[in-house]
């Protein structure tokens, strides 16, 4: 029995990078997409009315049991489908993720200051005509047929969405429980729906071992990413991760509050060793105080640079895959063959954790012309621990007070115990603060 994966469940496993020099300090971890389970990426490139939508798979499994539905708002003719490189995805997955960066104290005994820069903060039926008519009997329509890669490709209407429901079950794509009355409403704005599964000989002949991402450019009014479908078959809440790119500047969901991340706080040494943690604490308690209806805003940038840097800018060719159209192919052959950095490029990188009770609608978009930059960014100060030519009393009591706004910084972000962060802080020169006895916090 085919198995229906949905557009909103997959995850690309990423490599992390441990260690990067940026301009202002160093960067020394990122919360990529693999810090979350059932986590999907969509790459959305718009302009006007034009959109080239890039969904990356992880599907773990059989081949042969993997299948893609996703509505779409117009006919998809075969040149406007596409198979995408993994690879530039994971590129851009590690230039937008929040990060980790690290400062060192000068020594305090040298009298002078320094200015730190500031920031902003089943198999189908044999033949086509038998595929046809048995369509046709249940008011399906195969508006076409298409190979693209590794994938066999169908565009489909219906007249009703019992009719869609029963055909696809019919001819192996297992639908889960509920997705008639989805589907019906997907059919009262007039939406197709874009079928994929994976063409066997396709893919041995490719030579991949995984399922490359699908893209798809067409021209609509509507800017928006259907996630409805999924979450029928969903285990629980997923992961969505978003990165816009226009040449507009940020985007945002319409229907639901778009919320900037807590950013740019300092925290305490030890978090370098256990950021996944960190991160997954904090954005577990975003998403509380916010009832779990947030989208998240992680990042978003002008292209064409970073500060500090999880990544180099995507190239002009990487960008172009995705569907950057309007980057073209100008400049000499010489400019052509070496990177390029991008130019009116903005990218926006969204986090969404949803089911279907707090996300009843699909997720709607708007371009802005806001590109005030902004990314995921949280620091670590080491003091100084080398020798001294002075008095350093007044620089240690400094610290300790620098560790203590650190620590409270820290529990309010995660929602970790205020003493458990104290007792893991060691001072600059050596010394731990005094513990409480453990009696004193049994009943408090």
């Amino acid at each position: 029995m085919r198995v229906l994966v949905t557009v909103m469940t997959a995850i690309l496993t990423v490599m992390i990078t441990t260690t990067a020099q940026a301009f202002c300090g160093f960067y020394v971890a990122k919360a990529d997409t693999n810090l979350f389970n059932q986590a999907s990426q969509v790459v959305l490139v718009r302009d006007g009315n034009r959109t080239v939508i890039t969904m990356a798979n992880d599907f773990e499994g059989e081949a042969d049991d993997f299948a893609v539905v996703i509505p779409v708002p117009t006919m998809i003719e075969r040149e406007q489908i596409n198979v995408g490189d993994r690879a530039v995805i994971e590129h851009l997955d590690a230039y937008t993720s929040p990060r980790l960066v690290e400062y060192h104290d000068p020594d305090p005994c040298m009298r002078f200051e320094i200015a730190e820069r500031a920031f902003s903060d089943a198999s189908l039926p044999a033949s086509a005509k038998q595929l046809g008519q048995s369509a046709r009997s249940r008011g399906v329509t195969i508006e076409a047929q298409y190979t693209v890669g590794e994938y066999d490709i169908m565009i489909l209407s219906a007249t009703q969405s019992d009719g869609l429901v029963t055909w696809l079950d019919e001819n192996g794509y297992k639908l889960p429980r509920g997705a008639a009355r989805i589907v019906g409403s997907y059919l009262k704005q007039d939406m197709r729906f874009f079928v994929a599964k994976v063409n066997l000989e396709e893919q041995a002949k490719s030579g991949y071992q995984y399922l490359r991402p699908i893209q798809v450019a067409y021209e609509s009014n509507k800017f928006m990413l259907p996630i409805r479908l999924g979450t029928l078959n969903a285990k629980g809440k997923q992961e969505l991760f978003v990165y816009a790119l226009t040449r507009t500047g940020r985007v945002e969901a319409t229907n639901y509050r778009t919320v900037k991340l807590p950013s740019n706080f300092d925290v305490p040494e030890f978090v370098e060793d256990e950021f996944a943690d960190f991160y997954r604490a904090m954005f577990e308690r975003q998403t509380k105080e916010h009832n779990e209806r947030a989208v998240f805003l992680e990042y978003a940038w002008d292209m064409a640079w970073c500060d500090p840097c999880a990544a180099d800018p995507l190239s002009a060719k990487e960008l172009r895959s995705l569907g950057v159209f309007w980057l073209g192919d100008n400049g000499s052959a010489e400019q052509r063959i070496m990177p390029q950095p991008a130019q009116n490029v903005f990218v926006t990188r969204l986090h969404v954790r949803y089911d279907a009770e707090h996300f009843p609608e699909d997720l709607v978009f708007q371009e802005t012309g806001d590109r005030q930059n902004y990314q995921g960014r949280y620091v670590i100060r080491h003091p100084w621990k080398g020798e001294a030519s002075c008095d350093l009393t007044q620089y240690h009591a400094g610290v300790r007070e620098r560790q203590e706004r650190e620590a409270q910084q820290l529990a309010n972000l995660t929602g970790w115990d205020i003493a458990d962060i104290r007792d893991r802080i060691t001072f600059a020169h050596g010394d731990t603060p005094e513990k409480e006895p453990w009696w004193k916090r049994l009943w408090n």
